[in-house]
């Protein structure tokens, strides 16, 4: 029988210190040390963002949605003929010895395939192989206050990329579409911003997926308009909001919806499900809305209970 590749990661995990240079990092097979866990400048994910990564939660030391982040970074993977040397099964298994490494209760996991070392050229296929990074950590998007009080976004002027060109689904490495528009938003004063299509549709933000609530209903873009399926978008759509009796609605969203809407929220895996209260100069509601609280109190009593989503 083949050892499992995981068998260096846990040898390597009972040899280092519990405070020792955190996060220990899962790299092609070895757990490591902050200051030791490097990749190669010829990595094409470094050269050329040609990669896809996931992020995903941990709560109460539980893997959250665990094999629905897997099935989209392997769908990814196909899209972009990666052949990953791990089954699903032992990337959880992998997932879950970094979480123990580092001793994560609460903390979000960093899951990277790159397409590995090559040459200075475009050439996808002179890579290999690829390269499988896990990364465990913490991460804060936003402020605490800001989920009570909720926040201020604005819409950007850069469109998202069609399509056509690049799928928005397609969770790749090269962000600087979101990132351009993040600059966006920072020079507004702000933290996120609203991406619209190329015909002007309200698609998603640079890092999280959009509803709004208008007459108690619950609405947001289908993803043919272009942008991430988000699994906390689709915790939200198919448990969340039945559970609280909320009828939700996939319509193509024009910016006028937006802002005429009762309430608007953002969901991300990170942010998880947080108001917004103004956009651009036009004001929404005044802090968190009754439907996005009810939302993220059932949200939140679900990820910190017994029974936490793992599929």
């Amino acid at each position: 029988m083949t050892p499992s590749p995981t068998a260096s990661a846990m040898e390597a995990s009972k040899s280092l210190s519990s405070d020792q240079d955190r996060p220990f990092i899962w790299i092609d097979g070895e757990l490591l040390p902050k200051s030791q866990a490097t990749v190669s400048v010829f990595d094409h994910g470094f050269l050329y963002g040609d990669g896809c990564f996931e992020g995903i939660r941990v709560y109460r030391g539980v893997i959250f949605k665990c094999q629905s982040h897997l099935d989209r970074i392997y769908r990814n993977a196909e899209a972009l003929r990666l052949e990953i040397p791990y089954s699903k099964q032992e990337l959880a298994r992998i997932m879950e010895e970094c979480v123990a490494a580092n001793e994560l209760v609460d903390g979000y996991i960093r899951l990277i395939f790159s397409r590995g070392v090559g040459t200075l050229g475009l050439n996808p296929f002179a890579c290999p192989k690829p390269g499988v990074i896990v990364i465990a950590d913490q991460i804060r998007l936003y402020p605490e206050e800001m989920y009570q009080d909720g926040m201020r976004v604005v819409v950007a002027k850069r469109p998202r990329t069609p399509t056509a060109c690049l799928d928005p689904a397609l969770k790749s490495l090269n962000y600087l579409n979101s990132i351009l528009a993040k600059i966006e938003a920072i020079d507004a004063g702000c933290l996120e911003a609203i991406m619209l299509s190329t015909d002007g549709y309200v698609g998603e933000c640079t890092g999280d997926n959009l509803f709004i609530v208008k007459d108690g209903v619950l609405y947001t873009s289908p993803l043919e308009v272009g942008m991430l399926d988000g699994i906390t978008r689709a915790f939200v759509i198919n448990e969340v909001a039945p559970a609280c009796g909320i009828t939700v609605t996939e319509k193509r969203l024009k910016i006028d919806d937006v802002l005429s809407s009762d309430e608007v929220f953002l969901t991300g895996s990170a942010a998880e499900i947080i108001a917004v209260t103004q956009v651009d100069d036009t004001k929404i509601s005044d802090g968190q809305g009754p439907i996005t609280e009810k939302l993220r109190d059932h949200f939140r009593s679900v990820v910190t209970g017994d029974n936490i989503p793992v599929d």
